[in-house]
């Protein structure tokens, strides 16, 4: 089969190859790969900014595919079906995270297109435990973003509380979701883009926030929470600024640049800071429920497999607005 691998930790780039057509694992399914969407925790992956990936590895998590195969004894998932499969590849389901409802935490977990090949491929294995049903509302090219920029995003929406006023810094993939779940639910949802970046904020307003501005302008309003998807850690204290006594500010990326010193009047307040770290299976089931219920308009940028690095490409220099999606 055809695929793009990262084959040098760091290199910025992958490399076209031709691989064997994976086996099915135990307790696993082999899917063809219908769409694969292109994250930023794959440019993180393939920038050398997260540690000891699999080497060579296949990025992408974001995977839309036709199951092919099931290995003996699956039956929660038949030849023929379509599946979503996400960054949570594995959990060990013995340790105390797993054990508490936190298998997001586990230290024994193994993520898709990180140590197990991903979606920027014509063929996947995923366990089946970790597979999911896509609601058929999505075709396969929308569906795809639902899998990372949608499910991290709602976690992250969940882990900042029932506040009306919220803000989104960085307005790209999992922001356009989220902002569209907050408004169907009766939030006020402020989006903060780069400054100068009129592109970005012209977006924002067609996805219908309720204020769209530069990440270093005050919002109309203080907010009750925050959620920052850009990868800066400048926007911490900033959001600080702009979050009223006990808000909530919500990190939600993987890797973020460091986090400059701020006055402790910034945090004090009962304000609080939180990371959000990859995901749950309950996560998933949730949030494609919601996604199945509220008319989600995901945009999205065809590129084909082998186009894989101008995606990569395009994201790293801000010139997406939504998800690019890759389609072998």
């Amino acid at each position: 089969m055809r695929a793009m691998a990262l084959t040098r930790f760091g290199s910025g780039r992958l490399e076209p190859i031709e691989m064997d057509r994976p086996a099915v694992p135990p307790g696993g399914v082999l899917v063809r790969v219908l769409a694969c969407g292109v994250c930023r925790t794959d440019l993180h992956v393939v920038d050398g900014e997260l540690p000891s990936p699999a080497i060579p590895i296949v990025p992408g998590h974001e995977i839309v595919g036709r199951v092919e195969a099931v290995a003996s004894g699956v039956t929660t998932i038949a030849r023929g079906s379509r599946v979503g499969i996400p960054w949570l590849g594995s959990s060990c389901g013995v340790c105390e995270f797993c054990r508490s409802a936190r298998e997001n935490l586990c230290p024994n977990a193994r993520y898709t297109g990180y140590q197990i090949n991903g979606g920027y491929a014509e063929y996947a294995v995923a366990d089946a435990a970790f597979c999911f049903p896509l609601p058929p509302e999505y075709d396969d090219l929308h569906a795809a973003p639902l899998l990372c920029a949608g499910l991290i995003g709602y976690r992250a929406y969940r882990m900042a509380g029932p506040g009306v006023r919220m803000g989104i810094y960085g307005f790209g993939a999992a922001a356009h979701i989220i902002a569209q779940v907050a408004l169907h639910q009766g939030r006020e949802v402020c989006a903060f883009v780069t400054p100068g970046d009129h592109q970005a904020v012209t977006f924002a307003r067609d996805v219908g926030v309720t204020w769209a501005g530069f990440s270093n302008e005050p919002p109309p309003r203080p907010l009750e929470s925050a959620i920052i998807f850009a990868p800066v850690g400048a926007l911490v204290p900033e959001a600080l600024s702009r979050v009223m006594a006990g808000g909530v500010v919500v990190c939600a990326g993987i890797h973020m640049s460091d986090i400059p010193s701020f006055p402790y009047d910034l945090l004090w307040g009962e304000r609080v800071i939180r990371s959000v770290a990859n995901l749950t299976r309950a996560d998933a089931r949730e949030f494609l429920t919601v996604a199945s219920e509220v008319p989600l308009r995901t945009h999205v940028r065809q590129y084909s497999l082998g186009d894989a690095n101008e995606a990569l490409d395009d994201l790293r220099r801000g010139r997406l607005s939504g998800a690019a999606v890759l389609t072998p």
